[in-house]
C-alpha cells in the first residue's frame, strides 16, 4: 500500500510538472499571496525569523521582503517538481554556469574523501543529480515521518542517475558514512538542519544562537576529508529556470577538535552562502526553536506561532 500511494504521489508530479512553466510559476505566486492573506504556518514562521535576524528593517520592509521569500520558496516547489521527474540529463542543461568545478575535481582526486556541505539555500535536489553526475556518493537524509513520503522520497531521487547511496540519519548512517570517507568516497550533508538536543552544539547564525550539528565536524576530524560547500543558484529571468552552480572551500576550522570552534565556523560558512542571495535561502524552517540553557530567553521564538 505505500509504494502504490508513493506511485500515486509520482503521478500527480509528473502530470504537474508537465505544465508549462509561465503557469507553475504565476501558481506558485499566486500561493504565495494566499499564503500571506491567510496567515498561513510559512508566512508566519518567515516573518518571525525576519524579526529575529532583520530587526532593522521597519514592518513594511520586512513585509515585502517576506512576500519575496514565499514566492521564491513556492516556485522552487514547482521547479523540483520538474527536476524529479524529467531525466537528469535534461535537467543538467538548466546548469548554465558552474563556479569551482577545478577545486571539486581536485577533491574528488584527493585519496582524503570529501564532505559536500549543501546549504538550503536554491536548489538542492538539482545540485544532487550534478553530484550524482560527476561520482558516486551517499547522501545523507532526515526520514520524513510519513512512511509513503520516505517512498516518494526514495522513489523521486532515484531520478538522479549515477550512483547515489540514500543514508537515513541515525546511528548506523553515520558508521557508512565514515567508511565511505576513509575509502576515500563522497558524502553529501544539508549542514544548516536543527539536529535533536544533545547531538549538537550552539554558535551563532546571523547573529542569534543556532544548535548546530556536530556530525559533520566529527566526520572532517575522524577521516581528514575536505569539506566543499555546494549550492545551486537560481538565475534571474522569467523564463524556464536556470541556475549557477558554486563550489567553494568551506573555513578549515570546521574539521576543528573543538566541536564549538568546527559549529562556529560551520554556520560561518552556511551564512556568507545564505547572503550571497538572501531569499533563496529556507527562512521557512523554524532554525532557533531551541535555546541555549544560558540564554537570558530561552523561550522558543515560535511558541506563539503554534
Amino acid at each position: 500500500m505505500t509504494e502504490f500511494a508513493a506511485a500515486l504521489s509520482y503521478a500527480l508530479a509528473w502530470s504537474l510538472a508537465r505544465l508549462p512553466w509561465w503557469l507553475l510559476r504565476a501558481t506558485a505566486d499566486g500561493m504565495a499571496r494566499l499564503w500571506i492573506a491567510r496567515d498561513a504556518r510559512e508566512a508566519r514562521v518567515t516573518r518571525r525569523n525576519l524579526e529575529l535576524i532583520r530587526p532593522e528593517l521597519d514592518p513594511a520592509a520586512r513585509e515585502a521582503l517576506m512576500a519575496e521569500i514565499l514566492r521564491t520558496t513556492l516556485r522552487q516547489t514547482f521547479e523540483t517538481l520538474r527536476l524529479w521527474t524529467r531525466p537528469a540529463a535534461r535537467n543538467l542543461a538548466d546548469i548554465v554556469e558552474v563556479h569551482g568545478e577545478d577545486l571539486f575535481d581536485a577533491a574528488l582526486r584527493d585519496a582524503r574523501g570529501l564532505i559536500v556541505a549543501a546549504p538550503h539555500m536554491g536548489n538542492w535536489e538539482l545540485l544532487n543529480q550534478w553530484l550524482a553526475s560527476k561520482t558516486a556518493l551517499a547522501i545523507l537524509y532526515r526520514a520524513p515521518e510519513s512512511r509513503v513520503g520516505e517512498a516518494f522520497l526514495r522513489r523521486v531521487r532515484a531520478n538522479a542517475g549515477g550512483e547515489v547511496e540514500q543514508v537515513r540519519a541515525e546511528a548506523a548512517g553515520v558508521r557508512i558514512l565514515l567508511k565511505r570517507l576513509q575509502r576515500g568516497g563522497v558524502v553529501g550533508i544539508l549542514p544548516d538542519q536543527q539536529p535533536k538536543a544533545g547531538e549538537g552544539e550552539f554558535a551563532p547564525f546571523f547573529g542569534r544562537p543556532a544548535l548546530t550539528m556536530t556530525l559533520l565536524g566529527r566526520l572532517a576530524h575522524r577521516s581528514g576529508a575536505r569539506v566543499l560547500l555546494c549550492w545551486c543558484q537560481r538565475l534571474p529571468g522569467t523564463g524556464a529556470p536556470k541556475f549557477a552552480l558554486h563550489v567553494e572551500a568551506a573555513p578549515e576550522a570546521v574539521a576543528a577538535a573543538d566541536p564549538q570552534a568546527a559549529v562556529a565556523a560551520l554556520n560561518s560558512g552556511v551564512e556568507a552562502v545564505a547572503r550571497r542571495d538572501f531569499v533563496q535561502y529556507q527562512w521557512t524552517y523554524k532554525r532557533y526553536s531551541m535555546q541555549p540553557p544560558d540564554c537570558s530567553d530561552r523561550v522558543n521564538p515560535y511558541i506563539d506561532l503554534y
